[in-house]
């Protein structure tokens, strides 16, 4: 999430451009149509954002026993912003197929410092800059072909989702506003319910920690037309620098770390979803997903799932919506020779899709957790949305690294040991309220806690205090 330091907007120049003629009511034109003549649209984009964030007690300060020397301060403040400007442009062949494409950039900052102590910095990135083409064949299938710089979200989001990184040297940490994939070659199939999907991706990850990652592969997927979905992705690491940690024998000792031990790591995933109005089960949502995950260059195994069940009480004020969840993602087992942990890829990280937790997914990634999970949202207003949400979180295999080692240390006796010595982490609870402004402006705030469980409080050696925290934010989408 991020904001910005003053550059140049991208600005698309076209000679001789003839403007849309005043004939609408100045309400209903589109402020963002540049050129509409003929077969040709162009059309500019602008999203704005600004968010500030407030955070104590940042990882139930764990930095005091892990890292004594580093000088962390746990309590902070920072504010955060991006400008997001753009330009794309559709054009109809006589053939009856449409060229597009986009152009646009992100421009980011943070002024303070953030969770992670880096703060007054921010960059300017490419964002979205690629061609496409979409067209019909036969009689109920379409095409859609594209090469270049663009989003590319796959399934729920469980493993192809978040294809940039914010933060850290570009700001603007919660908000996140990149999400393209650095290099994007992707080609679509679609016949009746029934589309296939194949790609190529190249992350656009912070330059500080380039992994050099390439990933290809597959997504078959059916769409009931009555509501409710079917699918399968299969992702292939065909490239890559990024190292992976594994618990050290009998968890004593520090993990090892392999460099570039992800290239060669092959995903399959399942995920599917009901249609609610379905005979029986009318008003009830369940959605599930599993992933088998092996590397046979580096002897390793990992799985991950999750399952949830919703329910809409139609007949009652403010519509309420009440989901329950399970996800686990499996863990290096300390006493096999074998890699056991999943490596969660590039997933949709917000608390809505997969994080785990709120605030603690701050802190443990996709690996080496579980969480069971409750989502309770009411509408008092249609551009009214209140969600509280909470999470019980628990490690999967102990001494253990839980997110990537970094909470290594020397406990009581001496050994240098990792993860944690208790599977409870954390309970989150975290209440957001989200307001339509207009058709064009969205306030989001939240205030959340996390307690820690008997597993951090062994890390600290005595009964941590809980993170807590809260922010507001702005977000102008044209």
């Amino acid at each position: 999430m991020e904001f910005p330091c003053r550059l140049p907007l991208v600005v698309a120049s076209v000679c001789g451009v003839t403007l849309v003629p005043d004939l609408a009511p100045a309400q209903d034109r589109d402020p963002m149509l540049i050129r509409q003549q003929d077969a040709l649209t162009i059309r500019g984009h602008l999203q704005v954002g600004l968010n500030a964030v407030a955070e104590g007690n940042l990882f139930w300060d764990l930095a005091v026993t892990t890292a004594p020397g580093s000088g962390f301060d746990p309590d902070t403040s920072w504010l955060e912003g991006y400008i997001k400007p753009g330009v794309s442009f559709e054009y109809q062949l006589d053939a009856g197929a449409v060229v597009y494409g986009k152009l646009s950039a992100v421009s980011s900052y943070s002024w303070g410092t953030d969770a992670f102590d880096t703060g007054d910095t921010g960059a300017t990135t490419l964002e979205e800059a690629y061609l496409a083409i979409r067209g019909d064949f036969r009689s109920k299938g379409s095409y859609d072909l594209s090469l270049g710089a663009r989003e590319l979200t796959l399934g729920t989001g469980m493993l192809i989702s978040n294809g940039a990184t914010s933060g850290f040297e570009r700001g603007a940490l919660k908000l996140g506003p990149r999400k393209a994939w650095e290099r994007a070659a992707i080609g679509e199939l679609s016949l009746g319910g029934f589309s296939g999907t194949a790609f190529f991706l190249d992350p656009n990850e912070l330059p500080s920690t380039d992994g050099n990652n390439e990933l290809a592969g597959m997504d078959l997927r059916y769409d009931d037309p009555a509501g409710g979905y079917l699918g399968a992705t299969y992702v292939e690491v065909l490239q890559s620098d990024s190292p992976y940690p594994q618990a050290a024998p009998g968890g004593i000792g520090p993990p090892t770390v392999t460099p570039g031990a992800r290239e060669g790591t092959r995903t399959l995933g399942l995920y599917g979803k009901n249609n609610p109005l379905t005979a029986g089960l009318k008003n009830w949502t369940f959605s599930g997903e599993v992933a088998y995950q092996w590397n046979k260059r580096i002897d390793m195994e990992a799985w991950a799932g999750r399952i949830t069940a919703g329910y809409d009480f139609v007949q009652l004020p403010w519509s309420p919506n009440l989901t329950l969840g399970y996800q686990s993602f499996s863990g290096d087992d300390p006493n096999t020779t074998k890699l056991e942990r999943f490596d969660p890829l590039y997933y949709q990280g917000s608390p809505s899709a997969w994080a785990t937790g709120s605030k603690s997914a701050s802190t443990f990634i996709n690996s080496n957790v579980n969480a069971l999970t409750l989502a309770l949202r009411v509408q008092p207003r249609p551009q009214d949305t209140w969600t509280l949400r909470y999470a019980h979180i628990r490690a999967n295999e102990l001494n253990s690294p839980v997110q990537f080692g970094q909470a290594t240390r020397v406990n009581v006796n001496g050994n240098v040991v990792s993860g944690v010595t208790d599977s409870h982490l954390s309970d989150d609870l975290f209440l957001e309220y989200s307001h339509i402004i207009n058709r064009n402006t969205y306030l989001s705030a939240g205030v959340s806690v996390s307690f820690p469980g008997t597993g951090i409080d062994r890390v600290i050696g005595a009964n941590a205090d809980p993170w807590t925290g809260g922010f507001i934010n702005v977000v102008v989408n044209f």
